[in-house]
């Protein structure tokens, strides 16, 4: 091997010092820095910071869940309207609307997302309250009832009747047993229609002037005649909506609740027909019940009504269906 001259050992170890400098202060001390700390301490590097994870879908439902209940209302006794039904209200079904989601593959961002709800019922029912005659159903059920009192003639029913399939509407006929007695058939055609019969008393009387005893024969005539077309009736609508106590006594033995209106036609005085539809179209609300008869006035003005109650955005039904706390949803509110 060949030695080095000293003076070669010499400039050798210059050379070296300067690297070794170099790399502790120089302008490449960073990455030498890095370097040793690679090689040093690998096994203990940093992690990165994770972000934060996306909210789930189910988690996502639960926190809107909350904004979409909505309360039942129960049944009371107004100072004016007497006894006004309650109404069921909503909540979300998460389980449901959760699988349901999944199982379409929408997104909380689509506008058809699939809420699933299900029904509230009120603490309190109609059937909880005191005897008391109803006016109306409740104010947050979008729903109106035709109640047709029929004690005289049939001439104009097959029309009124043939409207009412058109416009795919179902109505409540109170029937007065007198007439129900000669006009048996019609009121089966009523019936096999889809519409709902129910007690108008029998002769036609202002109940509040017969005894409880009278009263009690008019209801139980009338309701031996539904029973007679297989009815399960339970309304009574007192004729010309003359009651007392004693009536609404009367109807609750028999299993019925007594009845009236919230708006009146006055179809009787036969006022021209724009003249109701002009009228229903101006006063109509949630939950009422709309009286009419067998008239040419309710003939004309019946498809005016019926467009005019769905303009305003409410669904037509029975008085079953409007005095029940069944929810119904309507998808827009149209008004005119």
């Amino acid at each position: 091997m060949r030695m080095k001259s000293p003076a070669g050992l010499a400039a050798l170890a210059g050379c070296l010092a300067v690297v070794w400098l170099a790399g502790a202060y120089g302008p490449m001390a960073p990455f030498v820095q890095t370097a040793k700390i690679g090689r040093a301490a690998a096994p203990a590097a940093l992690p990165e910071t994770p972000s934060k994870p996306a909210q789930s879908l189910r988690d996502w439902i639960e926190s809107e869940a909350a904004k979409r209940n909505i309360p039942p209302s129960n049944a009371v006794v107004d100072r004016i309207w007497k006894a006004i039904p309650g109404y069921n209200g909503r909540e979300v079904d998460v389980p449901a609307t959760y699988a349901k989601a999944r199982l379409s593959g929408l997104t909380p961002d689509n506008a058809d997302f699939p809420w699933v709800y299900k029904e509230v019922p009120p603490a309190v029912g109609l059937e909880d309250l005191p005897l008391q005659p109803i006016y109306r159903g409740n104010p947050a059920k979008p729903m109106v009832a035709f109640m047709i009192n029929v004690a005289w003639g049939d001439e104009f029913l097959p029309s009124i009747l043939n409207t009412l399939d058109a416009e795919n509407v179902k109505a409540t006929f109170f029937l007065d047993g007198s007439w129900l007695s000669k006009h048996e058939q019609t009121a089966r055609d009523i019936l096999a229609r889809g519409h709902e019969l129910s007690n108008h008393a029998y002769s036609h009387p202002d109940m509040s002037r017969l005894d409880l005893a009278a009263q009690r024969r008019q209801i139980a005539k009338t309701e031996e005649l539904l029973k007679k077309l297989g009815v399960r009736n339970r309304w009574f609508a007192p004729p010309s909506g003359d009651y007392d106590a004693r009536t609404v006594k009367a109807a609750g033995e028999f299993g019925l609740k007594t009845v009236l209106w919230t708006l009146d036609t006055v179809d009787w005085r036969n006022p021209p027909a724009t003249s109701v539809v002009n009228k229903i179209a101006a006063n109509v609300g949630p939950g009422q019940l709309i009286l009419m008869h067998p008239t040419a006035t309710t003939r004309d003005a019946m498809k005016g009504m019926i467009k005019a109650i769905r303009a305003r955005g409410y669904l037509l039904g029975t008085v079953t269906e409007t005095l029940n706390a069944d929810r119904v949803e309507v998808k827009a509110a149209k008004r005119g």
